[in-house]
């Protein structure tokens, strides 16, 4: 049978092929969705190939408004400055521009990509030519046609190595020219004005799956991050009404405007973000008053408190979301480069018990982890066994680098898991002799230098591909490079891997990434999240998404 994709051109013959082995297996039928649908599969078709039905899901076809069927709709979630999505570094600031800053495509919770400005698009057979067709009849909300060339001139903007923070360009990688640190000339091309070529130097399988990720938001021609607020202008269905960083934030429907999904969402008239911290203790006695209608995340103990308020419905997804626990190799510390010594990494490894970290840190609903930052929800994964825990060891190390009497800093948020994640590494390293102080730092210290700690703690985000992952955070030289690790070894592993279709290819140069991460002792990286939040009854759209999205467009009462 011939299986086709949604603008009826034949999948490549290495996806079919996946099909049969990805049947029986949940992990891979997992990938084998994000694989199948980022080469243009529809839904539908990517589930038939493995002999499924495709969940039911709303129309993205233009249809006829309808009404909101419910005035507004409140939200806990930390609420941070918005600006420039190429240089969001979390989430929270994306949910909010959301409203009226969409995005190419949109990864869902099945695994699958779903278009969303692009009405489909193509990827050749040997991943280095991408076509991009544009959804006709969307507009700007300052009444522009949105076309080819706009989303050319986001592609550009994304490959711009100078922007600050722009860690689009390390998901664009391929496309960047490595002399001038901008959009290779003549890469992508605009035969009309729904057309988008982008030819690739060299193939890259993670380009649609990049488009999804949160600091994607499509922005208009001029855009300024400095004078968004007073001149929101996107082609989503709401506009920002106020965005108070540690406040709130509110989204106003914009009847003025026809978003090209109207009738198939912008329900509610009017959206809250609620700002109530970090302590969920906060986020409990809003929901016993009756002050929010949804949490964004909630973890520990307060998941079996929501699960006994009267009203209110729990969903829960297991996710690639984690934490890591990680030495900065090019920190200073009173002149010297602590970290830059692989024995310090190594005992740092040693001396810390993922089990107990898993167990006192999120309250055991999670999976443990192997220290490399590759899930097992990633068919590129390989098992390796569970990192030794010898204090011992670890002390010995420490003392033979030299570090026998030097105190750590450990740097945390100061909020509930992730602070509690860090005292049980802390406790764990002083059982082991190693001298370490615990610093918990308020969101707007941490925020704002997270990558510059020599010794911290951050929370990463759940992406399809692992390979995602290794090229946002541990190839050389890259702005979310937390670690401070340079590797060329596992940098060639990591584009070659980039470029393999063939996953049981690809999971043998991902493992060959995770065993030199690991060897190196570049980071402890405990567990796999679990993620709960809840909803009051009668609201639809606010389930936990696997990437920590608020789609305020999909939020209706029922």
């Amino acid at each position: 049978m011939s299986w086709l994709t949604r603008s009826g051109r034949p999948l490549p013959r290495s996806i079919v092929e996946q099909a049969d082995h990805a049947r029986d297996d949940g992990v891979s039928r997992r990938e084998f969705l994000a694989l199948a649908s980022s080469f243009g599969a529809s839904t539908a078709t990517a589930y038939a190939m493995l002999g499924l039905s495709a969940p039911a899901r709303a129309d993205t076809g233009e249809s006829e408004p309808s009404a909101a069927n419910g005035a507004a709709v409140r939200i806990q979630m930390e609420v941070r400055p918005v600006g420039d999505p190429r240089s969001f570094d979390w989430f929270q600031a994306a949910n909010v521009t959301r409203g009226w800053l969409e995005y190419l495509v949109t990864y869902e919770n099945d695994g699958t990509f779903l278009p969303q400005l692009l009405q489909d698009w193509e990827i050749s057979h040997d991943a280095r030519r991408y076509t991009l067709r544009v959804r006709p009849g969307v507009t700007w909300n300052n009444g522009v046609p949105f076309t080819s060339a706009d989303v050319a001139r986001n592609i550009a903007r994304w490959c711009d190595k100078s922007a600050p923070g722009n860690s689009m360009a390390g998901r664009f990688a391929v496309l960047v020219d490595p002399d001038t640190g901008q959009l290779i000339d003549g890469a992508v091309t605009t035969p009309d004005d729904l057309t988008v070529i982008v030819n690739l130097p060299r193939a890259d399988i993670s380009l649609i799956a990049g488009m999804a990720d949160y600091p994607a938001a499509i922005v208009p021609a001029g855009f300024d991050p400095d004078n968004m607020m007073e001149a929101p202008i996107g082609t989503g269905p709401y506009l920002p009404e106020r965005v108070t960083p540690g406040v709130g934030a509110v989204l106003v429907r914009n009847d003025s405007h026809r978003w090209w999904n109207a009738g198939n969402g912008a329900w509610m008239e009017r959206i809250e973000f609620i700002d109530l911290g970090t302590d969920p203790a906060s986020y409990a006695a809003a929901a016993e008053a009756g002050r929010i209608d949804m949490t964004h995340s909630v973890e520990g103990d307060f998941v079996e408190v929501f699960g006994g308020m009267d009203g209110w419905v729990e969903n829960d997804i297991i996710t690639a979301a984690t934490i890591v626990i990680r030495p900065n190799q090019k920190a200073e510390v009173d002149g010297t480069t602590p970290y830059a010594d692989v024995r310090v990494r190594r005992a740092l490894q040693l001396a810390m018990s993922n089990e107990i970290l898993l167990e006192l840190g999120y309250s055991d609903r999670g999976i443990l982890a192997e220290n490399h930052h590759i899930s097992p929800l990633h068919p590129e994964y390989t098992a390796m066994p569970l990192p030794e825990y010898d204090p011992a060891a670890a002390r010995a190390l420490m003392a033979e680098a030299g570090m026998a009497d030097f105190e750590h800093e450990l740097v945390s948020l100061d909020d509930n898991w992730r602070r509690n994640t860090a005292d049980a590494a802390a406790a764990l390293l002083r059982d082991a002799g190693i001298n370490v102080r615990r610093t918990i730092v308020p969101g707007a210290i941490y925020w704002t230098n997270w990558m510059n700690f020599p010794f911290s703690t951050t929370d990463w985000g759940h992406r399809p591909l692992g390979v995602q992952t290794y090229a946002l955070a541990y190839r050389s030289d890259e702005v979310w490079n937390e670690f401070g690790w340079a590797n060329a070894e596992f940098d060639a592993a990591l584009e070659e891997a980039l470029a393999t279709l063939d996953i049981d290819k690809r999971r043998a140069l991902v493992g060959r990434c995770q065993k030199l991460l690991r060897d190196e002792g570049v980071t402890v990286q405990p567990f796999w999240r679990r993620l709960f939040n809840h909803t009051v009854e009668g609201l639809s759209g606010g389930e936990h998404h696997i990437g920590f999205e608020i789609r305020p467009a999909e939020l209706r009462w029922v």
